[in-house]
C-alpha cells in the first residue's frame, strides 16, 4: 500500500477558499480523498495560534481527523501588520518526510513551494500532489506537482 504524507497550509486554505467561494475548506473530505489512494502515515496542519476558543475547537477537529497540528504564535507588529508564516517549517517537514513515503500531498496554492516539489520529486522519486483553489493557485506550483487537484465540490464546507 502506498504511504502518503499530508501537509496542510491552514492559513492559505482559509483565505483562498474564503476569497473564491465564501466558505471553508473541508479537511475531512481531503482526508477521505487521500485515504483512497493509500495509507496516510503522517499528516500535519500548520496554523497560527491566536488563543481564540473557536480556533482551538477547529484545531481539535483537525487532531481528531488525524492531523498533528503545528502552531506558531500570532505576531502583531507595531505598524499594524501581522506575521504568521509557516513556509520554512512546511519545507523542512516535507524534506524530512519525502524519503519515507511514496507520495507527498501539499494542500496550499502558495507558489513559494514550487521548487520544493521539484526537489522532492527528483531527489526522492515521490509523487507530489498539490491541492489548491483554481485561479488562486500559483501556476508554477501546478507545473511542479505530479498532479494538481482543484479545491472545489466536496472539498468545500458550505454552511
Amino acid at each position: 500500500m502506498k504511504k502518503i504524507a499530508v501537509f496542510a497550509d491552514v492559513q492559505n486554505l482559509y483565505y483562498t477558499v474564503r476569497q473564491a467561494y465564501g466558505c471553508h475548506f473541508n479537511y475531512a473530505a481531503l482526508w477521505a480523498q487521500v485515504s483512497q489512494r493509500g495509507e496516510i502515515v503522517e499528516a500535519y496542519a500548520y496554523a497560527i495560534d491566536r488563543g481564540d476558543p473557536k480556533q482551538q475547537q477547529f484545531q481539535q477537529i483537525l487532531r481528531n481527523l488525524g492531523f498533528t497540528v503545528k502552531l506558531k504564535p500570532f505576531i502583531q507588529r507595531s505598524d499594524g501588520s501581522a506575521k504568521g508564516d509557516w513556509d520554512v517549517g512546511i519545507t523542512i517537514d516535507i524534506m524530512d518526510a519525502a524519503p519515507r513515503v511514496d507520495e507527498i500531498v501539499l494542500a496550499s496554492g502558495d507558489g513559494d513551494f514550487d521548487m520544493l516539489l521539484d526537489k522532492v520529486r527528483s531527489r526522492d522519486g515521490v509523487e507530489a500532489v498539490a491541492y489548491g483553489v483554481p485561479g488562486l493557485t500559483a501556476q508554477s506550483l501546478v507545473r511542479a506537482a505530479s498532479f494538481y487537484v482543484p479545491v472545489e465540490g466536496q472539498l468545500l464546507l458550505r454552511n
